[in-house]
């Protein structure tokens, strides 16, 4: 069986109505007392919600690009990265370690342009 996803992201420019949306929308409760790396969303703007399936976390930002992103779990973050732009993907962000936790994320493009996450122990 190949790497799971561990995690998925809504940004965008309005995190609140996002997360009114979502809320309202599948019943989805956020948390924004967590840290997250201010490379993904502004400090207390990123809610992060349990689901009763993948967790993820709905945030951004005024100055943040709306997009959605899974992300895939792996035991080293810096050389995922590297294969993924060995095998022709871009390096969009990373690695960045998770402000208070031991976790490292990154994101990178495959060669069709579709933004991917990665995300392991720091």
């Amino acid at each position: 069986m190949g790497r799971p996803v561990v995690h998925f992201e809504i940004i965008g420019t309005d995190p609140a109505r996002l997360r009114g949306y979502y809320g309202e929308l599948f019943g989805w409760a956020f948390d924004t007392s967590g840290p997250v790396s201010d490379q993904v969303s502004e400090p207390g703007s990123y809610g992060f919600v349990e689901t009763d399936g993948i967790p993820g976390g709905v945030g951004g930002g005024a100055a943040y690009e709306s997009h959605v992103v899974f992300y895939v779990g792996v035991p080293d973050v810096a050389a995922a990265l590297a294969e993924a732009e060995r095998l022709g993907g871009t390096r969009r962000m990373g690695p960045d370690r998770a402000p208070g936790r031991d976790l490292v994320v990154a994101h990178f493009t495959d060669p069709e342009g579709n933004l991917i996450g990665l995300a392991g122990p720091a």
